[in-house]
């Protein structure tokens, strides 16, 4: 695997997680219901990813997992997370995935 260029790193810091999401999980779906305490942009998902389940709250480019109680920004954060990976494994996830 090619070594990342600083640009495509800072690139993939700023994908918003609800893009990343559609490219990283079987399933995703968003939570109409959903009505943010902190927030005004932030909204809630539902997402899997082989046989795990995930309810995200989505902001920008950040995440958090409600369920692990963890979080991150940006889509390498966010597949390493998903799909429990190493940094470059997770970049080329991405590139594969066309994010």
């Amino acid at each position: 695997m090619a070594r990342p260029s600083s640009a495509e790193l800072i690139r993939l810091r700023e994908v918003k997680a609800v893009v990343a999401l559609a490219a990283l999980a079987a399933y995703a779906k968003r939570d109409t219901t959903f009505v943010p305490n902190k927030s005004a942009g932030t909204e809630r998902w539902h997402a899997a990813v082989d046989t795990f389940q995930f309810e995200l709250l989505l902001n920008g480019p950040r995440f958090f997992d409600t369920r692990a109680k963890a979080g991150g920004g940006g889509a390498i954060d966010l597949a390493i997370h998903l799909h429990r990976l190493s940094f470059n494994d997770a970049i080329r996830l991405l590139r594969e995935r066309g994010v």
